[in-house]
């Protein structure tokens, strides 16, 4: 089992920005990892994924406004960013991390990041509020 963390939550005026954090024991240096988001009755949403090879890929609706990076330093427990700026009201909801072992486009396709059963691990998920 892996713990997956995640935290930088909470509320924020539309334009803003806030940073989501992801961490996690390292099961293997070649995992793959997306940010998802999920509205109350609604599906979650798969947003931005980063893949074993350092790719990065994102939904249209966060295109040029949310960039996922990682953080390697600490080898023993990676971290994964979500850096979201220019905000909108519509980005409300709680935001799931999720990791598998990678590569995951070359087993999943290039959408992996939206695919729920591509990921064995999850966080408990952390709320992000947008205000007009």
């Amino acid at each position: 089992q892996v713990e997956v963390m995640e935290s930088g939550g909470g509320s924020v005026q539309a334009g803003g920005s806030l940073r989501l954090s992801c961490s996690f024991p390292e099961y293997t240096n070649n995992y793959c990892v997306a940010w998802f988001r999920q509205l109350p009755g609604k599906e979650r949403e798969g947003v931005a994924g980063s893949d074993s090879d350092g790719s990065t890929t994102y939904a249209d609706s966060v295109k040029g406004r949310f960039t996922i990076s990682r953080d390697n330093a600490n080898n023993a427990k990676p971290t994964v960013y979500l850096q979201m700026n220019s905000l909108v009201p519509d980005d409300s909801a709680t935001y799931y991390c999720a990791t598998d072992h990678g590569p995951c486009a070359g087993r999943y396709g290039s959408r992996y990041y939206t695919l729920e059963y591509a990921f064995g691990w999850w966080g408990q998920g952390t709320q992000v509020t947008v205000s007009s």
